[in-house]
């Protein structure tokens, strides 16, 4: 096998592997219902971010059913602050590959 191929395989083998990391299956459904056709999950705040250009609410941030038009007004809600403390708080993923995309081109 050549360097290339050797190569390649590498390259392919950890692009699976990362890929597979992406695919949390413990992660909350990605919202519907919402002017945002691509999510991203925001493995810090352990919530979904609108990450469609197209939409009004690019950049917004989703939990309990709620639109969150930045990060201070979403750390700054009751429901999610409980939720930030409580073990079934599902952020705190973070490094490369811990992402998550959803929706259309997600």
């Amino acid at each position: 096998m050549s360097k290339t191929n050797k190569l390649l395989t590498g390259i392919i083998s950890a692009t699976m592997i990362t890929a597979t990391g992406c695919s949390d299956e413990s992660l909350p459904p990605v919202p519907e219902g919402t002017d945002c056709g691509d999510w991203e999950w925001e493995s810090d705040e352990g919530v979904w971010e609108c990450d469609d250009y197209d939409s009004s609410h690019y950049g917004h941030f989703y939990y309990g059913g709620k639109m969150f038009s930045s990060k201070s007004s979403l750390k700054t809600n009751s429901a999610y602050q409980s939720y930030k403390s409580s073990s079934s708080f599902k952020g705190g993923k973070s490094g490369f590959g811990s992402g998550s995309s959803g929706g259309f081109g997600g």
